[in-house]
């Protein structure tokens, strides 16, 4: 009899245990296998959205041809007494992060249009073309199809290639470029070595993978980044999942094409009048770069030195930039033919300009 029950109760524990296995199973499953969406990347992405709202813009998509589409920000109301201005991102997220703290004040006194490069933000193509030279003609026919016809161009790092590009190609319609820290013009010598002295892979650096790899990124571009140490490797892996990791082949190929691209012994000599803005402690293009940049434009380029800045002078030195752009571009009766190095101290910490 009490090997019957024992028997009994047995059954009925190893049923217990089954039931309740197969409860916590169905429960635990789903946990294990779900994949963590990013929270506070799209959400900041949404908020600086809501911003460039704010300043009067509003996001616009284009289908220049069956393969290719580019996103932009233009005016919402076109005033006819503001000149155009053309912002062109480099890498390192769209153009909602890199122009933050820079389309507030210059939305007083520009109409502007900011486009996302093919391959980030919402522009994309299945042309197989990777040059800056595409990425200039698809940015001109955007400008065409908007109905701007006249406009000066500003482009940071990778947008500066693109700037350049586009200015050399439709001298027409640019009327001045401003170019910020960009390695054009670079030796294969030159990028050779500058990628030596920092030991890693350009694709490495320009695309990290994992947190340490952004963190470099962000020491190699800012002047203070000590904070960088303190950002959390979630909030860090969510930027690079986000930014990064979208298209990342064809952002890779970007890069190698800049890299493979031969020493340009006829990079044009640009029409227009260029102003290149440099930070003193850049440490993705030197300040060598910018020089022989200066020297190769001629007479008709201005070069200003940022003090203690580095090569994200539109994030860390925005308020002396813009200053530098308005002034430039505003003055019409500014000397030609200069070659002027102006220093400027960096900024001191300030707030998100505001349009009003």
């Amino acid at each position: 009899m009490e090997n019957l029950l024992g028997c009994w109760f047995h059954q009925l524990l190893s049923f217990y245990i089954s039931i309740n296995a197969a409860i916590l199973r169905n429960i635990f499953n789903p946990l294990i296998h779900f994949k963590w969406q990013p929270i506070f990347v799209p959400l900041l992405d949404s908020i600086l959205s809501v911003y460039f709202r704010y300043c009067h813009l509003q996001p616009c998509t284009l289908d220049l041809d069956e393969q290719t589409t580019l996103h932009f920000w233009t005016p919402a109301h076109r005033k006819i007494n503001k000149p155009n201005l053309v912002l062109v991102h480099g890498f390192g997220g769209n153009s909602k992060f890199q122009f933050l703290f820079q389309i507030g004040t210059l939305a007083r006194s520009f109409n502007l249009y900011i486009p996302d490069l093919l391959f980030f933000g919402k522009s994309y193509t299945r042309n197989p073309d990777r040059t800056d030279a595409f990425q200039a003609r698809c940015l001109g026919e955007g400008l065409r199809r908007l109905g701007v016809d006249r406009y000066s161009i500003y482009g940071i790092s990778y947008g500066g290639y693109v700037a350049y590009r586009t200015a050399a190609m439709s001298s027409e319609a640019v009327d001045k470029v401003v170019i910020l820290s960009s390695g054009i013009g670079m030796t294969e010598d030159q990028k050779e070595e500058h990628l030596r002295n920092i030991g890693r892979n350009a694709v490495d650096i320009l695309l990290p993978r994992k947190p340490a790899d952004l963190r470099l990124l962000v020491t190699l571009s800012l002047c203070n980044c000590n904070f960088i140490n303190w950002v959390p490797d979630y909030f860090l892996q969510e930027f690079i999942t986000v930014m990064c990791n979208a298209i990342r082949k064809e952002k890779s190929e970007l890069v190698e094409h800049l890299l493979a691209k031969k020493e340009d012994s006829s990079l044009p000599i640009l029409d227009q009048e260029t102003l290149l803005i440099w930070g003193d402690k850049d440490m993705v293009f030197p300040l060598a770069c910018g020089r022989e940049l200066h020297r190769h434009l001629g007479s008709k380029a201005k070069m200003e030195i940022l003090e203690n800045a580095g090569h994200a002078a539109n994030l860390e030195s925005s308020y002396s930039v813009n200053e530098s752009i308005k002034a430039f571009l505003l003055n019409s009766s500014a000397k030609r033919g200069g070659c002027t190095l102006v220093e400027r101290q960096r900024d001191p910490p300030r707030r998100m300009a505001s349009i009003y």
